[in-house]
């Protein structure tokens, strides 16, 4: 399974042989995820849950339901448990320092999976994510290239508010665009990062730009909201792609099927395998001590319908999505 991962269409990182000889079988792991609030997100857990079983992980997993307080209580109950290590994808990025220090205190090793905290470094072992203002920054490049001098008013649907992608995402958007007064985000509104809403907030942005007229772009800050935009387009009597632009971030199987079907134009990749890095990492530690880097990065890739669209669906559509 993890030669599989490894190879799908780049999806999985490679492992390093160094960590392959490091037996951590029978370790006991908790992993407080988000929810289930993308296709992404089910694929992380999918993965994660495969890379446990491979190495012999005994995985106890809890869903927060996209609530922090679920995964603060979450992440207490593996303390108690007496867990080797805890995995933590964070809803939100603040209000995480008592509970990581009461995992420091119980000598709990803490890796944060593909979003960041606003806590001290010291409390978490290591941090496995992409760069997301390189994300977002590479989604603005693209419209930038494309879009030249003429004048295009972007929507803007970003994730969730508070959380590290929302933010980061934005930012590296706005990095790309600035200085090219041609380019303007004239709406932005949270979507959740989840499909329902991305389609209803950009039905809003439709009705308030001249019945989607006046709409050059959608930046969405994942594919799921970005799908949902796309059935709005289409509502709307307009087609996805040609008459509104459509970029987003994380390259789930769907949002290829778009770029074939031309109702979509790019994507940045954003790997569902954040915990082979962090097994990886944990298995260096527990062998001899040996402290990882304190980020982890994993690669931003951006994909068009000039990388085999229909292909990347095929690769990617096994892996939990």
């Amino acid at each position: 399974m993890i030669t599989k991962l490894a190879l799908a269409a780049g999806l999985a990182t490679a492992l390093s042989s160094g960590a392959l000889a490091q037996d951590i079988s029978g370790k006991v792991v908790g992993f407080s995820q988000i929810g289930s609030e993308s296709g992404w997100r089910a694929a992380e857990t999918s993965v994660t849950k495969q890379q446990a079983e491979e190495r012999g992980v005994d995985l106890k997993f809890a869903d927060a339901q996209q609530k922090q307080e679920n995964q603060i209580k979450a992440i207490r109950g593996f303390i108690a448990q007496g867990v080797d290590a805890i995995l933590v994808a964070p809803v939100v990025a603040t209000g995480w320092d008592d509970v990581l220090q009461e995992a420091k205190e119980a000598e709990i090793p803490v890796v944060l999976l593909d979003r960041g905290v606003e806590a001290p470094e010291d409390l978490y072992l290591t941090s496995v994510a992409s760069d997301q203002v390189k994300e977002g920054r590479v989604a603005g490049q693209w419209l930038v290239d494309n879009v030249g001098s003429e004048d295009c008013k972007v929507v803007e649907l970003q994730g969730t508010v508070g959380s590290s992608p929302a933010i980061n995402r934005k930012k590296g958007f706005e990095e790309a665009i600035a200085g090219h007064d041609n380019i303007t985000i004239a709406r932005s509104q949270t979507g959740d990062f989840t499909r329902s809403k991305g389609k209803e907030v950009m039905e809003g942005f439709i009705k308030a730009e001249n019945g989607g007229a006046d709409i050059c772009a959608v930046y969405a800050h994942n594919d799921d909201m970005a799908v949902g935009a796309i059935q709005a387009i289409k509502d709307a009597g307009l087609k996805p792609g040609t008459d509104i632009k459509v970029v987003s971030i994380d390259g789930v199987p769907d949002i290829f099927q778009a770029i074939a079907a031309g109702e979509a134009n790019a994507t940045v990749e954003l790997t569902p395998n954040m915990a082979g890095p962090a097994f990886d990492a944990l298995a260096a530690y527990w062998a001899d001590g040996t402290e990882p880097e304190k980020f982890i990065i994993t690669e931003s890739k951006l994909y068009t319908a000039a990388d085999d669209p229909e292909g990347e669906y095929e690769r990617r559509k096994g892996l939990g999505y």
